[in-house]
């Protein structure tokens, strides 16, 4: 008699390994990408600033961002001790970039701005791309009527200069007692959906006409089942690329709305430093209060922007080099 057969592998074990064989493959492509790679290196720095915040701060090695500092030593005080001759303080070995106007040490508040800087724009980006991938996916499946109303309200939003709505949406929040990071999520989020609602409607409807996808209309399929189970997850690549290229924009965004004033009352930010630092005067008495903030915010963006562009190129294949 022949050796018993062995039990066949289950089905999530076999998801699991082809994930694992996609996965590895993408990284042999995306090593390749000179540019994504360097992306990639720089936004490992910003995440491990943003997670490392919190403990550097207890371990002391950073100072609180409210902190007010007193004495030749700079250490921590109140601020009903705090003394003006740490105000505007300039850059030395205690403190790498000086002091703002309340004597708060700037390298910290650098350090925890990309916290949540960085948050605002992944949430940002996340509303975005979930009301846009709803949109275009209901869009381009169902089409008719349902396709025409939804296609026109995105019209709408794509014809509206985006930082003009983001603006009026923000000083509406502020007015009924908002202007916290949450809104300023929510408000950037719902101002940059309607691209990828149109980048997702174009991909569901080359899509839903393979013969896959026809099979399982053949079968009984739900639409439902049919839109999230199949379409989806064809269409999430260019998603997903398209999601770090909006955080860029979101960034950018809230860096803008500090700007003006219309950033987050409750957070420390790199767009809420450059506001502090115009509204001080820093420019005449401390440059670096501002050039800073605003050298990481450039810096950020570009990893983003270089990472967008580099998994566009490998989940796209026809920006893909030959």
């Amino acid at each position: 008699m022949g050796e018993p057969m062995g039990r066949p592998e289950s089905l999530l074990l076999v998801r699991l390994r082809n994930s694992w064989d996609r996965f590895l493959r993408f990284g042999s492509v995306f090593r390749d990408s000179r540019l994504g790679m360097v992306g990639l290196i720089l936004l490992l720095i910003f995440t491990f600033m943003a997670a490392s915040a919190g403990l550097l701060t207890s371990s002391g090695l950073l100072r609180s961002p409210t902190a007010s500092l007193c004495g030749a030593d700079f250490h921590v005080c109140t601020p009903t001790d705090a003394t003006p001759e740490m105000n505007f303080a300039p850059p030395s070995s205690v403190v790498w970039l000086g002091t703002d106007n309340y004597g708060r040490d700037l390298f910290s508040r650098l350090w925890w701005g990309t916290q949540m800087t960085m948050l605002i724009g992944i949430m940002a980006s996340f509303i975005s791309m979930g009301l846009g991938t709803f949109v275009g996916m209901v869009a381009g499946y169902y089409g008719g009527w349902t396709d025409e109303v939804l296609m026109r309200i995105t019209d709408f939003f794509l014809v509206l200069p985006t930082i003009v709505l983001a603006i009026i949406l923000a000083g509406m929040f502020r007015e009924a007692g908002g202007g916290s990071s949450a809104s300023i999520m929510f408000v950037i989020g719902i101002t940059l959906w309607a691209s990828t609602a149109r980048l997702v409607r174009s991909q569901v409807l080359s899509l839903k006409e393979r013969q896959s996808i026809e099979r399982e209309k053949a079968v009984g399929a739900s639409q439902t089942r049919i839109v999230w189970y199949h379409i989806f997850p064809n269409a999430f690549s260019l998603v997903f690329a398209e999601a770090i290229l909006t955080i860029a924009v979101a960034i950018l965004t809230e860096a803008f709305m500090s700007f003006i004033g219309l950033g987050p009352a409750d957070a420390t930010t790199w767009g809420k430093m450059i506001e502090e630092g115009i509204m001080y005067s820093a420019i005449e008495r401390q440059p670096i209060w501002i050039i800073a903030p605003g050298v990481a915010i450039v810096i950020v963006v570009l990893a983003f922007t270089l990472l967008g562009y580099a998994l566009d190129e490998i989940m796209n294949p026809r920006l893909r080099r030959r």
